[in-house]
């Protein structure tokens, strides 16, 4: 009886321990993860360079003092818009109207001398027909008279020099826009050194200029479109013009709204530097752009055609070398070198190594290595550089 209690012990205690065997085994085959994976696109990327621009206006018109004299008045309130036609400064007058004065006493005289002059001429015009006269004294008439004519002539030509610079007195904005700070005050000397000629400027600004310099090999793309654009232009009205995909960034780092295009490519580069001035135009309905203002110019200096991007975070670097979990059609992970490219925000190109329409481990590197079995959640990727990649 006692033996075979004790058989039953043991087989029981061994039935035990091989379940227990059994259920480590299963326990040993881990279950495949949700990993979050993004598909590669192929797409035309512009590849965007930078460049210190410096902003002007559409016209930036600067107001000259053209007669010297002393300041008398200012008409307008510095840094307001002021109109075409709009008075500006005025310049004691009184030593201009002096001159005018003179010269117009200088006409009278003239005018007089030429009336007697005439009337000589006519005395002796009848009398040298009877010969009362000798020809000698009638040529003299003349040439006295046509001296006179001409001494009229001289003295109303130097009477409207003088109503001229008398005019200068007053200055008015020859157009429409911005006006800066007076370089000078009420009752200063203007017109000649060391005083300031130039009193101030306007500027147009609905539309700006902004100018920089590129350099030879990124010219050699931007001419390409520049020529296309202007081939545009003259194909017929009914075809729009192409635009430059240019944009501003500005000092606060915040990008322009408004985007540009390119309107002057200078006539040659500089030797010295290597580069070429360029010249953009961009609206300014805000009026936000100011003459003066600095901002980096961000161009698109090359396409790259059919170009694979991913996002930045797919991308493992290890010694200079860059690298991507790939998962392939049975859900199988497996790492693949890549060469990569241009960054463009957070996302970057890839030369060599993947193909449209894969699927590449987005997050959780950590957690994937070479032959493990996944279950694949493909999502959309956001960019927050505003770049688009679904």
């Amino acid at each position: 009886m006692r033996l075979t209690k004790l058989g039953i012990f043991i087989f029981l205690l061994s039935g035990t321990i091989l379940c227990t065997s059994c259920g480590s085994e299963e326990q040993s085959v881990p279950l495949p993860q949700k990993i979050t994976v993004v598909k590669t696109l192929s797409d035309d990327v512009p590849i965007f360079s930078e460049f210190v621009g410096e902003v002007y206006g559409e016209k930036d018109i600067p107001i000259r003092a053209r007669v010297e004299g002393y300041l008398e008045g200012i008409y307008f309130e510095e840094g307001s818009i002021v109109e075409k036609g709009q008075l500006l400064y005025s310049i004691d007058p009184r030593p201009y109207e002096a001159k005018v004065n003179a010269k117009l006493s200088e006409v009278a005289a003239a005018e007089t001398m030429l009336v007697k002059a005439k009337s000589d001429l006519d005395r002796y015009v009848p009398l040298a027909k009877l010969n009362a006269v000798s020809k000698r004294d009638l040529d003299a008439a003349q040439a006295n008279y046509d001296a006179n004519v001409s001494a009229v002539e001289a003295a109303k030509a130097n009477l409207s020099s003088a109503e001229i610079e008398l005019g200068y007195c007053q200055i008015y904005s020859p157009i429409s826009g911005i006006i800066g700070i007076t370089k000078a005050r009420v009752g200063d000397f203007v017109g000649r050194d060391p005083n300031p000629i130039i009193l101030n400027t306007v500027s147009e600004t609905r539309n700006v200029k902004v100018r920089f310099y590129l350099t030879e090999t990124d010219y050699l793309y931007i001419s390409r479109e520049y020529v296309d654009r202007m081939n545009d232009l003259t194909e017929g009205e009914d075809k729009p013009a192409r635009k430059s995909n240019i944009e501003i960034i500005l000092s606060d780092g915040s990008t322009y709204e408004h985007k540009g295009t390119i309107d002057f490519i200078d006539r040659g580069i500089d030797a010295t530097t290597g580069s070429i001035l360029v010249q953009s135009n961009f609206p300014n309905p805000e009026l936000i752009l100011r003459p003066g203002l600095y901002a980096k110019v961000r161009l698109a200096a090359e396409v790259i055609k059919g170009a694979i991007v991913v996002p930045q975070r797919c991308i493992m670097e290890l010694q200079g070398k860059y690298s991507v979990y790939v998962v392939n059609d049975s859900n199988v992970v497996n790492a693949r070198q890549i060469t990569a490219g241009a960054t463009i925000g957070d996302l970057r190109i890839v030369t060599e190594g993947l193909s449209a329409g894969e699927n590449i481990v987005i997050d959780d590197l950590q957690k994937v290595k070479e032959g493990m079995v996944v279950i694949p959640e493909v999502i959309e990727f956001k960019s927050k550089t505003n770049q688009q990649f679904n």
